[in-house]
This record gives C-alpha cells, sequence and structure tokens, in this order.
C-alpha cells in the first residue's frame, strides 16, 4: 500500500487485491497496445459493428482486425516491449494473443495485405508466429524483420537475427542483411541483397525511439516493458517522502487529473475499458495505482502486476476537481471523455504550444531530445510555443535531433509567465522500485 499520511483505508486495498489476483491467475488471455496511430487506421473489435476508428493506447485483444489507409500506419507493442508496425494499406488480424499453462506467451498475426515490421526482442522466451500470403515464419529469438504482401509475390527481408521462414516449398532460412522472395504462383523463391524501401527509417527510427527510452529508469520489478520508453520520455520518476517512488508526467497543472481526457471502448466479453488520450497513457491506467498527493498533484505508483485493470485503480483523494472514472451502460459505442485526444502522433502544425496541464497531450514522441528542461520552462511560464524536430515515428527521411534550442526543438520558443514549480521535498530517481499500490475505486478485468 502507499505509505501514505492520511487518508488511504488499508481495507479497501486488501480487498482490491484479493478481488485481482485469483481471477488473473487462472486467466489465459491476453491484452497488448496500440501505441503508435497515424493517418486513416481502423479497427475491428468483434462487436459486430465492423470497423471503426483506431486511436493510441487502444487494447488488442484476440480476434481483433487492424487496417490503414493510404497514408496510415500503425505501431503495437507487445507486453516484452516487441513491436509489430503496419505500413499504409495493411490489413492484420491477431488470430492469438494467450499464454500457455507454463506461462509462455504466444502470438499469432496474419498480414493479409500490406507491409509490416516486426522487431521481435524474444528474451523472454515468447514466442510470434508471423504468417503472410503462403509463408509463415515463427520468431522465438530477437529479430528485426520485414513482411511484404502482393497478389503475385510476398517478400521477407531479415535486418537483424538469422530467421527461418516456412513456404508451400518447405523451409528457406534468411540470413541478416538478406531478403527472400516468394513468387505465390509456383511456390518458388530466390534469395537476395535487402531492397531498401522509404519506411525502413520508419521502422529504424521507431526502434531507436524504444531502445533509448525503454532502458532508462526501467523498472526491472516490472513482468512487462511495454509503455516504459513512454513513461521515460514523458515523464519521470520521484521518490516522495512518506510514499515511496512514484511516476508523474511532464506538463502537469493543479487542475490536471490523469481520468480528465481518453475514451471508454467496448470488448466483447469485457466491457468497457478506460483508453487514455495521453501518449504515456498504457502502463498507469492497466497497472498501479493514481493518487492525488497534496503539493505534488496525481501522481502514479507501479504494481498490481497480476492485475489487468479494465477501470485504472486510484486512491481516495481531497482533490476539488476531480471527476471519477465511470463506465458508461446501455450502449457499446465508444465514449469520449474531455477533449478526447489526438487520433495521429504527426504534427499538424510546424509550431505548436505546450502548456501546464497538458500533461504531455499532442507532443510527439521523440521530438524533443529534452522534455525535462522544457518542463521546467512550462511549469515557470505557463505555456511555451515550440518549433519541434520531426518525431521517430513521422518521419521517412531520417531522424536528425540536433539540440539547437534548450529543449532540443528548432526555432521560436516564447513563454507565457505565472505558474508555479514542484512541490519541495520531491526527489528525483534514476529507477522506481516496487511498492504496492492504493486502494482501487475501479475495477479489473484479468
Amino acid at each position: 500500500m502507499f505509505k501514505a499520511k492520511s487518508g488511504f483505508v488499508a481495507s479497501a486495498a486488501l480487498a482490491c487485491a484479493l478481488f485481482v489476483l485469483p481471477a488473473m491467475a487462472d486467466s489465459q488471455a491476453r491484452i497488448v497496445r496500440l501505441s503508435d496511430v497515424q493517418g486513416a487506421v481502423s479497427i475491428d473489435k468483434n462487436t459486430g459493428s465492423g470497423f471503426e476508428r483506431a486511436f493510441l493506447n487502444l487494447p488488442i485483444t484476440q480476434g481483433a482486425k487492424l487496417q490503414t489507409g493510404d497514408t496510415g500506419r500503425a505501431e503495437i507493442e507487445f507486453e516484452d516491449g516487441s513491436t509489430f508496425l503496419l505500413g499504409p494499406n495493411t490489413k492484420v488480424d491477431f488470430s492469438k494473443l494467450s499464454l500457455t499453462d507454463s506461462g509462455k506467451r504466444v502470438s499469432v498475426v496474419n498480414v493479409r495485405a500490406g507491409l509490416a515490421y516486426v522487431n521481435w526482442i524474444g528474451k523472454s522466451g515468447d514466442d510470434m508466429t508471423a504468417n503472410f500470403a503462403r509463408e509463415s515464419t515463427e520468431l522465438t529469438s530477437p529479430a528485426d524483420v520485414r513482411l511484404e504482401t502482393s497478389p503475385s509475390a510476398s517478400k521477407f527481408a531479415v535486418f537483424k537475427g538469422d530467421v527461418e521462414v516456412t513456404s508451400p516449398d518447405g523451409k528457406v532460412n534468411v540470413e541478416k542483411k538478406k531478403m527472400a522472395v516468394f513468387d505465390d504462383n509456383d511456390g518458388k523463391y530466390k534469395i537476395a541483397k535487402i531492397e531498401e524501401l522509404p519506411l525502413d527509417n520508419w521502422n529504424k527510427e521507431s526502434n531507436e525511439y524504444h531502445n533509448q527510452y525503454a532502458r532508462v529508469n526501467r523498472a526491472d520489478v516490472s513482468p512487462y516493458g511495454y509503455g516504459y520508453s513512454d513513461l521515460n520520455y514523458y515523464g519521470t520518476y520521484f521518490n516522495v517522502p512518506g510514499y515511496g517512488m512514484m511516476w508523474q508526467p511532464y506538463f502537469t497543472g493543479v487542475g490536471w487529473d490523469p481520468f480528465m481526457d481518453g475514451a471508454w471502448s467496448f470488448y466483447p466479453g469485457m466491457g468497457y475499458m478506460f483508453v487514455s488520450a495521453y501518449p504515456w497513457g498504457w502502463m498507469p491506467y492497466r497497472y498501479g495505482s493514481w493518487a492525488f498527493i497534496p503539493a505534488y498533484g496525481w501522481m502514479w505508483q507501479p504494481g498490481y502486476w497480476n492485475g489487468y485493470a479494465m477501470t485504472p485503480r486510484y486512491a481516495a483523494t481531497t482533490a476539488t476537481t476531480f471527476r471519477a472514472p465511470v463506465a458508461p451502460t446501455g450502449t457499446t459505442r465508444t465514449v469520449v471523455v474531455g477533449r478526447g485526444g489526438p487520433t495521429s502522433s504527426v504534427l499538424a502544425s510546424n509550431t505548436f504550444h505546450v502548456t501546464r496541464g497538458s500533461a504531455g497531450l499532442g507532443v510527439p514522441r521523440g521530438s524533443f531530445d529534452n522534455l525535462k528542461s522544457l518542463n521546467h520552462e512550462v511549469a515557470k511560464s505557463g505555456a511555451v510555443t515550440v518549433r519541434p524536430m520531426p518525431p521517430f515515428a513521422s518521419t521517412n527521411t531520417g531522424r536528425s535531433m540536433m539540440a539547437t534550442g534548450p529543449y532540443g526543438g528548432r526555432g521560436e520558443m516564447g513563454g507565457e509567465r505565472g505558474g508555479a514549480a514542484r512541490g519541495e521535498g520531491m526527489h528525483e530517481m534514476s529507477a522506481p522500485v516496487a511498492h504496492s499500490s492504493a486502494p482501487s475505486s475501479g475495477g479489473s478485468h484479468h
């Protein structure tokens, strides 16, 4: 539990823990994350309503289908931090997202059309099978690959690893920096040097972003890796006196709470899940617990790793502006909360405002080298106008992150005076530690 000075009820935390743990232990279901959305992306969640608009942080469940439009792209993040990237005009379905009795995660993704990249970390013993056209590959060790399908041929390129592909003509070993081209008419294939594509840079930049930020402040006590890159980029951990290790996003303010922007999304057999609009909004809404701490504001404490939350957990609060997250009833349609959130991480213009209370909403990942410094200026000035560099995930031409200003952005920067800095006594730390969470006021799915 929180080591709070007052206001937290131990019996509520115990009741929540008893409710969460046994149910999770019996579940073989898995839920992964839609971690980046650019342009037109649609999802079919098996609600019977067909495809609907997809948005950042949507849970992906077994049987779900994703498709991108002419300019659409998407990234799916798995529990260990592995990623599956979809290029434009790509269709995939997640035919299996399961957990074996031994704890091994098994994923089967079918690429029905288009272009996809798989960066498989492969360090936890998990198993990924990617089917494309008449071919398939099973990834059990670290690999970075590209899959292409077309009516007449399919291509499989290996950027990292030594990967085996199963085709109608037998098993084919594809080495690093090589590409297999399969003729889907006669089943024959040839091995060639990798043919570079414009979207290869996007895949590389996505990998760079996760590699750079996943290892900073990483909570190794957590069994999960998805979402950590965004936590480390968009916020930081603090050792709060009387509470222990907690995380807080940059650009928060007195009136901000973590449930004011997002949506409720319905899933058959599970009901509604709260989906945060914030670019870092995965881990703090699925695990752990939020608490409003006087003089500090809302902060998230890691924990509850055995209980996947449908409705985010939070402790009793004295915040006067707070509205508790309550799932809708009587409908299966997506219900937007507050401002909702941007549907794309691509910048709409070459300048924008970062304001206190935005909590990073609308800031594309990787667009600044130093959000911490920018956060300090926003806390002091109230708002800052910035001209960012291209983010990791939204450029095809390579990423040049020159820090020509104090924030890693380029061009103009202006501010509005006013505002307050963080409370005294808070100490930033290099890595979080394990703590149990606060009493929950929200339900969980297991």
